[in-house]
């Protein structure tokens, strides 16, 4: 299977296409915090170009649906579903958080694996999983405390954006915590295998934000409507 994987949730754009046999055959990151809308499609046409594939060609295309940044997960999955169509193929979504965690997964025979993806204003996105994979919970957004308190006594092993701020949190509390990993985007080569072993019927291509827009639209300027 062929897979298209993209992922614009973070401070980054990331493309890659993973070929039959699980091989990577071309990947792209560029770190940004803004301009993914413009940056995306040509990522996409250059690592297309490098894999010696057109799109037409890819077997699924696999897309991070969160969470993460509202406007660069909304470019992600606009150009997924696209591609996706066009294609005739399925598109599935991939979480943030089970893409940061996955590189861990498997290294160690207990403990927990948490990703964190920094949230601001002193919250994470986050996620724990066992040592073999499995989920402890659903993602949910928290205070960093209180993030920390939910993952249990530990071993502790973070990773993503936020993994800093945890592994320092668990410190202070004596739990024994390390930080693996505090990429500020998943490494899309895992997104691709996630996406691989997703099922399209669960796994939609949907937003996944677990918060609302920092952004409010302001009702004291809004325009009356005449009758």
């Amino acid at each position: 299977m062929k897979i298209l994987a993209i992922d614009t949730s973070q401070a980054a754009v990331s493309v890659c296409i993973m070929g039959d046999e699980g091989t990577l055959l071309a990947s792209e990151t560029a770190s940004m915090l803004r301009g993914h809308s413009e940056a995306l499609l040509p990522l996409v046409e250059r690592v297309s170009k490098a894999a010696g594939l057109s799109l037409m060609q890819v077997d699924r295309v696999a897309v991070v649906v969160g969470p993460g940044s509202f406007t660069g997960i909304r470019i992600g999955i606009a150009a997924g579903r696209a591609i996706g169509m066009a294609a005739g193929v399925p598109v599935v979504g991939v979480s943030s958080l089970a893409a940061f965690a996955a590189p861990l997964i498997g290294r160690e025979t207990s403990g927990v694996v948490a990703a964190a993806v920094d949230a601001k204003h002193g919250q994470v996105y986050v996620q724990g999983f066992t040592a073999k994979g499995q989920p402890l919970a659903a993602p949910r957004l928290a205070k960093v405390r209180d993030a920390v308190r939910g993952l249990g006594a530990g071993p502790l092993r973070f990773a993503g954006s936020g993994a800093t701020m945890m592994a320092i949190e668990a410190w202070s509390m004596g739990a024994e915590a390390e930080v693996v990993g505090q990429a500020i985007s998943p490494d899309i080569a895992f997104v691709a295998r996630l996406g691989a072993l997703a099922d399209p019927a669960q796994a939609l291509a949907r937003p996944y934000y677990l918060k609302a827009p920092d952004a409010k639209l302001q009702s004291n300027a809004a325009i009356a409507r005449s009758a």
